[in-house]
């Protein structure tokens, strides 16, 4: 087609555009080539001006990270395999709060007056942690005792383990221990059907006694160190049921207010029981008071498959909604009553009562360390409202962090603290990005409402999947188990329990001493029911749970920083922390063990392909399930399983051809084995586990392992490798601290 005058002509042959029949002008400029610059990279110097000015922009935020040093001292102190003197935690304590107090006055350049501002705080930490390790060292039983008649007072009511219901006991006298050798906590597991003496009942029981139990495998979670914080010297199986006596003295004044109030618990548990029944009443006691005695055993596994077993301790969910309840509700009696709005501020009126509130609950409850944290979190909300600051803020946060980790610099180590800060840290910072609405004027009302409850349906489906999120890894790394149907059992359950369960127990736990709760209470149970129908929906549904195995060791702090770094920081920098928070998603297993074995030799596990098979289903059977779950294994515990692989008796186990390891066991004490079994055992095995500490002069077994090795190094897990067997020891692992009783690691 012929070009017309003025069009333009794109050339492929020469780079350019030229204008035709533009004139003298148009000459010119189809003599000029067309040019696409290419952007060269950026210099150093550039990038670190981009650095130095994103760290600028932290400048009103590195109070946030404050509470991050002081968690890092506490925990590389909780991480040492040696206890360290005392002198060493003042002299560290003293230099971290010298580097802090310097940090204020030195007038340097800003990025290192942080630098030692934070050190200083982790040095604390430090410092801290161990100091808070002294004032409460306690003595705590020696292995392998001998039945005890044990008196002294019921201090409470224990939640039930998985022996039966248990009883924490403040004892006065253990068989011919001397008092220093006294542990000043038991907690002993009572036989099946055993009546429940209430708290502050003096009892006497014969128990057998020995130290909280170590981990369950090499790595695992430390009950011990859990027991030792909180006084726990001991525990037993009781032998006969506890009786009645009369005791030679009072108990302490402390010991009687404490017995007190658990015994006003205790009677409100009886109370909410006997109104709502067993099915929905023990959860809702629970749920009141702490006390967990009453739950059945299948609710509490769908709780658990479905992702709502939070709901059943009291903790941050618990608190936010009692306090945020009364806080409503005084600020609407407050708006109610003219003359009172006029002449008081509704909102600081309404803190205080929200205030009042937490500290009634946690009195309630029993004050267990989850219940601690979430009200030392909620009293920082309402005091910020008392002078005026913002409740809901990263700084109240790290504030209230901080005050939990001056009191239990021990949380660092729980699941529970990293679940919870983790969760709120997320939340927070969802609010901080969280879009504001424009308020709109004299907007129909078929308009203003489907916008509020589609605002309200997206902030929850957010802060669900957020707190997910957020605490799926920890969940994962400790529990390794996903609730597939989590998600959604948790929209569900959040209006129910938010609007209508809480609330009616609140009310029903004030008015049940005047004989006024039956309503609310009622009310309560509704909610639970359909609380337990959403929970028994997500744990039968297809797939309901994903097990998960744990992932190295050093991803569970990796992803807490990463996670802190994602909400802390200001800028893009920040993403850098998404794949260190979900680090424990994506980071390789390591090779599964071989061989499982118990930390007394009384049980042992042997792996085959994707199942654990257990050579005794009926014994340790918790120790075995956590160390299955933890290596990513489906636990086979029946007998005709084992039996397919291994010829067993009742106090023997020896491979078969089908056995997938060679590994022999024998776990009787006292009792001799029958003739000539002890030999074929050494012969048809590999590896031989005897819980005596009998060692063979013959056995032509490679690895012979006995009960005192057991208790040098607790539990095992057995790697097989070219030429024999590496083992891994839990004693090892753990070191040589105050709640290990005394192991010698090897």
């Amino acid at each position: 087609m012929p070009v017309g005058e003025g069009a333009i002509r794109v050339r492929t042959g020469r780079s350019g555009i030229e204008l035709e029949g533009a004139g003298e002008a148009g000459a010119e400029a189809a003599a000029a080539p067309l040019s696409t610059p290419i952007p060269r990279a950026a210099s150093l110097g550039a990038v670190l001006a981009w650095l130095r000015d994103q760290a600028e922009a932290q400048a009103d935020r590195w109070t946030l990270w404050t509470p991050v040093a002081f968690g890092s001292g506490c925990a590389i102190y909780f991480g040492l395999l040696r206890e360290p003197q005392a002198w060493v935690a003042w002299l560290v304590l003293v230099l971290g709060v010298g580097l802090v107090a310097a940090s204020g006055r030195w007038t340097g350049r800003r990025a290192a007056v942080v630098a030692m501002a934070l050190a200083g705080f982790a040095l604390a930490g430090f410092g801290i942690a161990k100091l808070r390790t002294e004032s409460v060292a306690a003595p705590v039983a020696m292995p392998g005792g001998r039945p005890q008649m044990v008196e002294g007072w019921v201090l409470d009511v224990a939640p039930p383990g998985e022996g039966g219901q248990r009883l924490l006991i403040a004892p006065v006298r253990v068989g011919a221990w001397s008092p220093e050798a006294t542990p000043i906590r038991l907690r002993v597991t009572l036989r099946p059907d055993t009546p429940l003496p209430p708290p502050g009942e003096p009892v006497r029981v014969f128990a057998i006694l020995n130290p909280p139990p170590p981990p369950a495998a090499p790595g695992s979670y430390d009950f011990a160190r859990d027991a030792f914080f909180e006084s726990v010297g001991a525990v037993g199986l009781a032998l006969r049921p506890p009786e009645s006596l009369t005791p030679d003295r009072p108990a302490p004044w402390r010991l009687r207010l404490t017995m007190r109030i658990n015994g006003l618990r205790w009677a409100l548990t009886h109370r909410i029981v006997q109104t709502l029944g067993p099915e929905s009443g023990g959860l809702a006691a629970a749920m009141t008071t702490g006390h967990e005695a009453y739950i059945p055993a299948e609710q509490v596994e769908n709780l658990r498959a479905a992702g709502l077993a939070h709901i059943i301790s009291i903790s941050g969910l618990h608190m936010a909604i009692v306090g945020g309840f009364a806080f409503a509700a005084a600020r609407l009696g407050v708006a109610a009553w003219p003359w009172l709005a006029l002449r008081v501020s509704g909102k600081k009126l309404a803190a205080l009562v929200g205030l009042g509130a937490v500290g009634g609950y946690l009195v309630l409850s029993g004050a267990p360390p989850p219940a601690e944290r979430a009200a030392i979190t909620a009293a920082v909300a309402f005091a910020a409202i008392l002078v005026d600051r913002q409740a809901i803020s990263l700084h109240a946060l790290a504030l209230a962090a901080m005050g939990v980790l001056l009191l239990q610099p021990e949380a660092v180590t729980e699941p529970g603290f990293q679940m919870s800060f983790a969760a709120t840290a997320a939340l927070v910072a969802l609010a901080e990005a969280w879009p504001q609405p424009v308020t709109e004027i004299s907007t129909p009302w078929w308009i203003r409402w489907p916008q509020a409850a589609a605002t309200w349906i997206a902030a929850s489906i957010a802060v669900s999947f957020v707190a997910g999120l957020a605490t799926g890894p920890f969940a994962i790394q400790h529990f390794n188990r996903v609730s597939t149907w989590g998600l959604l059992a948790n929209l569900a359950v959040a209006p129910i329990s938010s609007f209508l369960l809480m609330p009616a127990l609140a009310i029903g736990a004030a008015l049940a001493p005047l004989g006024l709760g039956q309503a609310p209470l009622e009310v309560a149970g509704f909610a639970i029911a359909l609380m337990n129908h959403v929970a028994a929906w997500a744990a039968s549904a297809p797939m309901a749970q994903a097990l998960v195995p744990s992932a190295p060791t050093w991803t569970l702090p990796a992803a807490f920083l990463g996670l802190l770094l994602a909400c802390l920081w200001r800028g893009p920098l920040r993403w850098i922390g998404v794949p260190l928070a979900l680090s424990v998603l994506w980071v390789p297993r390591p090779p599964a063990p071989d061989v499982w074995i118990s930390a007394d030799g009384a049980a042992v596990a042997v792996r085959e392909r994707k199942a654990a098979i257990l050579l005794r289903p009926d014994v340790k059977l918790f120790g075995a399930e956590l160390w299955s779950r933890r290596r990513g294994l489906e636990p086979l515990a029946s007998e005709a399983e084992r039996d397919r692989r291994f010829a067993c008796d009742r106090w023997s186990c020896a491979p078969g051809p089908a056995a997938p390891v060679r590994v022999a066991a024998a776990w009787n004490l006292k009792r001799p084995l029958k003739e000539g079994r002890l030999e074929q055992l050494c012969a048809s095995a590999d590896i031989v586990v005897l819980r005596n500490d009998f060692r063979p002069e013959r056995c032509p077994a490679p690895l012979v392992l006995t009960g005192a090795d057991f208790r040098a190094g607790g539990s095992a897990e057995l790697f097989r490798q070219r030429g024999g067997w590496r083992i891994v020891w839990a004693q090892t692992l753990r070191g040589r601290r105050p709640w290990t009783w005394g192991h010698d690691p090897r």
